[in-house]
């Protein structure tokens, strides 16, 4: 790739190609890519150009958090707004504040997912079971006892990383957007690494900003001071002196220190593992592989349970089973049904209610003619008279006796 300094850029086991506008091929090349339980090496996570930039001692950044002083370096910066999001939990904040080597080490892992380098597919801990994640040791980073977390909690928490000014705010889209206001470091390195701009405003081409972060043949300890240079630049201006100028950049305003290129032999020297963390890295390899094995072992014996308890409902006789009859109560459906007189209303029938309706039925048998018409009109009261009568003169001829008539 083409270059306008004297030396030869090219990362490490690139092709050669005709020179992209930046230095990486597209954003799908950013990210660490291995297989699950595959460990992390230093050269993936760029471990020496870590260290150079959180092991600088200047004094140099305005704290974002509550401090005793009125100046502090990058790595007290980033851990204190880490420490503040609003989405890092109690358990992490007291992690932390009991541990500092922890949280230089989640801070190390956070900017390398602030920058890209690790995607939201990674976790940090041998026992996770989801699908949609890889679990990768990082030797070089975990040499603490605390969770480093994983890597969508780790984004949530850079997310939620915000000034005050920035709660109620659009947080920045360009880098003019971060010269103008107050941001957090978070955004700041958000809207760095999305800015292709920044290729040709503060690099010397192929390089860009993310090329920071990759395994390139440019020295660590020049790529964590352009790095810390950048950030100068937008977080405290760039009318103030910025620290980390050398002869280039004052030469060359509005350029980052020079980066001076590697030979592979010198190249070879940085970001080497030790002998420990290869050891630590095999064993949670294989202890991630054996929580795999129990894993899957165990969903295979619940698979076969399940095809067992389906296999036995299916073969069960149909013809056997009958719908079970509900119980009846003795003594009340064996009955017919008798609808319920109450006592003192029953009907009785007794020997001076028989003689009641045999005075009755004489006396309406000796009212009434059966020869006249009951829809009849009487003429007149002598008409009526004539009838009483002769109907009386009957009544004597049957010469019947009333007081006789239950005998």
């Amino acid at each position: 790739m083409a270059s306008t300094s004297d030396y030869h850029l090219q990362p490490a086991n690139w092709s050669i190609e005709p020179a992209p506008l930046v230095g990486y091929l597209s954003r799908k090349a950013l990210p660490i890519k291995r297989n699950d339980a595959q460990p992390l090496t230093r050269e993936d996570v760029q471990f020496d150009l870590l260290c150079h930039i959180f092991n600088d001692r200047q004094k140099v950044f305005t704290p974002q958090a509550p401090s005793e002083d009125s100046k502090v370096h990058f790595c007290d910066l980033y851990v204190n707004a880490l420490y503040m999001s609003h989405k890092c939990s109690k358990v992490l904040k007291d992690k932390m504040a009991e541990t500092p080597a922890f949280a230089v080490e989640l801070a190390k892992i956070s900017l390398l997912t602030n920058v890209g380098r690790i995607n939201t597919t990674m976790a940090f801990f041998p026992e996770m079971k989801t699908a949609l994640r890889t679990y990768h040791p990082v030797p070089s980073l975990q040499k603490t006892d605390g969770n480093a977390q994983d890597a969508p909690r780790i984004k949530n928490c850079l997310k939620a990383a915000l000034l005050p000014s920035e709660l109620k705010n659009m947080p920045p889209s360009t880098p003019e957007e971060i010269l103008q206001k107050s941001v957090s470091v978070e955004f700041s390195l958000l809207t760095l690494t999305a800015c292709q701009p920044l290729a040709s405003t503060h690099f010397d081409p192929p390089v860009n900003f993310l090329d920071l972060f990759l395994p390139i043949n440019i020295a660590s300890a020049d790529r964590a001071r352009a790095f810390l240079w950048l950030i100068f630049h937008y977080l405290e201006g760039p009318d103030q002196p910025n620290p980390y100028d050398d002869d280039y950049s004052r030469q060359n305003p509005g350029k980052v220190p020079w980066l001076h290129r590697l030979t592979e032999e010198e190249m070879a020297q940085e970001n080497i593992d030790t002998p420990d963390e290869i050891e630590w890295g095999k064993a949670m390899s294989a202890q991630r592989n054996l929580f795999l094995q129990r894993l899957v072992h165990s969903i295979e014996k619940e698979k076969k349970v399940k095809a067992a308890v389906s296999a036995y409902k299916l073969t069960e006789p149909i013809s056997g089973r009958s719908r079970p009859s509900r119980p009846q109560q003795e003594g009340i459906r064996d009955k017919p049904y008798i609808h319920y007189l109450p006592p003192d209303r029953a009907p009785q029938i007794t020997h001076s209610g028989t003689l009641f309706l045999r005075i009755s039925g004489y006396f309406v048998v000796t009212s009434t003619d059966p020869l006249a018409d009951s829809d009849e009109e009487l003429q007149d009261e002598h008409v009526r008279l004539d009838y009483s009568e002769q109907q009386l003169g009957i009544n004597h001829g049957f010469n019947i006796d009333v007081t006789k008539a239950d005998g």
